[in-house]
Formats: structure tokens, C-alpha cells, sequence
């Protein structure tokens, strides 16, 4: 990208934001509206919305469009949301819309391919030196939360957050906290609680609440760091006492290469003394009674003297 030569406007405030400007930017740089239009004109700007341009001609890039949608909202416009994931990196996919945060009351004309969202808290949501403007990560997990159409899609955010070490449970719950109104509240808290324990995904989360404490089993290590071959590798869940490992894989289809490093890595535990079972999302979801009956067994084959209680009326447990 090629910014064009501007008169007695500021370089460095163009290197910032991606080559683009906002109109009243480009007056107190010095441009006056005729140099604007002329610019515009020949090709060397291009308008990306009212008022607010890109100084180079060409596709603008991704930042640029970033850059241009929170100008375009005013100045204490941020970008929030899902695209504040994908800045924060919990969305590997941009959303087709840019989401930008705008206080409460602000009076603003739709903006073509942003999604605007109104709050009384923007300045505590900011971060205070991310740029182009953005809310803060544990700001935009909770947001997405908030908003997202089913409670097992808001843990997920809770849990990707923790588990890619953007933010912690800590902080979360912090930010939680200062919010007067927080859907599911009550669920993601218990979420927070277990997130600080090593729960690092919502099927980690589902093992405990739908197989382990319901049943009775004895409450496994989380995320346990050990050194196999010389590469350090996490357990789910290990009940070390006893020899006992859990494992949870939440794809549907698992790749050769993948499943090859799962196979080398029971072997491994196994050549520790280490027995290791394997579930997935269907085992936890939709079978937790069967699970917690196996896991319980075969800690008692290992010493467990413990006893696996029901879950419930429709347990399906035998006995």
C-alpha cells in the first residue's frame, strides 16, 4: 500500500491508522475541502464512508476498514464484540459485520458494514493503549457472552478466553462484577470457579458437571503439566493417586496426525504406570452415567475405596 504525499499533513498520523482519516483530521492536518474533493477526484483518496478516507488507492486491508469503522462513530468509538475477539485473537474468522461500541445516547446514522452497540460503560470497557481503538479482552468475552444465543456458546467464550491464556478467571470475574446486569450470571460464575481450577473448554466443564461431581468420583487434577519423552505435555484430568488419566477431545473428527500423538502419548503414560481413558463429546453429553461408571471402576481396580452415588432419578449407573 502506497500512502500519497499530503501538504502539511501529519505523516505519523497516517502510519497509525493504516492510512486512513477522518474528515475533520484532514482539516486540522491543514486540508482544506477543495484539496479533500481534489483528492478524491483523481484517484489518490477513495471516500470508505462519509466523511472518513483512505489516503492510497486500492483494496484497503482489513486494519484499514478497522481504522475507518471506528472513525466513522466518533471519537469515543471502540471496536467491541466479535471484533474485538478476532483483534484479542479468541476468532480466527472475522465477522462479516465490524462491531463498534458507542456510548449510551449517542446519536449516529447507520454505518454500511458496522454493527453498532450502544453502553453506559465505555470508558471502563477501553483499553487503555490497543489500537485502533478496542474494548478490553474481558470486556468482549463478556459482551459475547451476554449475547450469545445459548448457554453452552457463552461458556465457550469463557473458556477459550481462559484457555488460550488471553485472560484469566480472575479477571473476568472482576469484570463481571461491575456489570449491574450479566445474563446467566449464575452459570458463568460457577464456570469462572472451575476455569481457575485448570477447566480449559466447555467439554472439560461438562465433564465435571454432568460426570464427575454428580456421580461422586474424587475431583481429578486439571490441565497437569508432565514431561514425556522429553516435551511437556497437559492431562485433562488425573487422579494421581491412583494412576488414573482422563482425557477429553472435543473434535467430532479426529486426524491421523492428531490421533497418532494421542496414541503415543497413552503409550507414554502407560510405559509411567499410568492407564489412560478417552472420551468425547457424545461420551460426556450424552452418556455421563456410563462414563462415571467406568471411570469409577477403574479407579477401584486402583485403590479407590469410594463410591459412585446416582445423579439422579434416571441415573443410569447399574444397580
Amino acid at each position: 500500500m502506497t500512502v500519497s504525499s499530503i501538504a502539511r499533513c501529519d505523516a505519523g498520523t497516517l502510519a497509525l491508522q493504516r492510512g486512513v482519516l477522518s474528515r475533520p483530521q484532514a482539516i486540522s492536518l491543514g486540508l482544506t475541502s477543495s484539496a479533500i474533493a481534489a483528492r478524491l477526484r483523481n484517484g489518490r483518496w477513495q471516500r470508505l464512508h462519509p466523511g472518513v478516507y483512505a489516503a492510497f488507492s486500492g483494496d484497503p486491508p482489513r486494519q484499514a476498514l478497522l481504522w475507518a469503522a471506528v472513525l466513522r462513530a466518533g471519537p469515543a468509538a471502540m471496536l467491541s464484540h466479535q471484533t474485538a475477539a478476532e483483534l484479542h485473537g479468541l476468532s480466527s474468522e472475522p465477522a462479516p459485520a465490524i462491531h463498534v461500541l458507542v456510548p449510551a445516547g449517542s446519536q449516529i446514522a447507520p454505518i454500511s458494514g458496522v454493527a453498532l452497540h450502544y453502553s453506559r460503560r465505555v470508558s471502563e470497557a477501553r483499553h487503555p493503549v490497543l489500537l485502533p481503538p478496542q474494548a478490553r479482552v474481558e470486556e468482549a468475552v463478556l459482551d459475547l457472552a451476554a449475547a450469545a444465543s445459548s448457554l453452552d456458546l457463552a461458556l465457550g467464550w469463557i473458556f477459550r478466553a481462559c484457555g488460550s491464556r488471553r485472560t484469566t478467571a480472575g479477571k473476568l470475574s472482576a469484570a463481571m462484577a461491575l456489570r449491574p446486569r450479566m445474563r446467566w450470571r449464575g452459570e458463568l460464575s460457577a464456570a469462572l470457579s472451575l476455569a481457575a481450577t485448570g477447566v480449559h473448554s466447555l467439554l472439560e466443564f461438562r465433564y465435571v458437571d454432568r460426570v464427575e461431581r454428580p456421580h461422586g468420583l474424587p475431583p481429578g487434577r486439571r490441565q497437569h503439566a508432565v514431561r514425556r519423552g522429553g516435551r511437556r505435555q497437559y492431562q485433562d484430568a488425573e487422579y494421581d493417586c491412583f494412576g488414573v488419566v482422563v482425557e477429553l477431545d472435543g473434535q467430532a473428527a479426529h486426524p491421523t496426525g492428531l490421533r497418532w500423538g494421542d496414541i503415543r502419548r497413552d503409550n507414554a503414560n502407560a510405559a509411567e504406570g499410568q492407564v489412560t481413558l478417552r472420551y468425547g463429546w457424545p461420551d460426556v453429553t450424552e452418556r455421563p452415567c456410563r462414563v462415571a461408571a467406568e471411570i469409577g471402576a477403574t479407579l477401584r481396580q486402583r485403590g479407590w475405596d469410594g463410591v459412585l452415588r446416582r445423579c439422579g432419578r434416571s441415573c443410569e449407573l447399574p444397580g
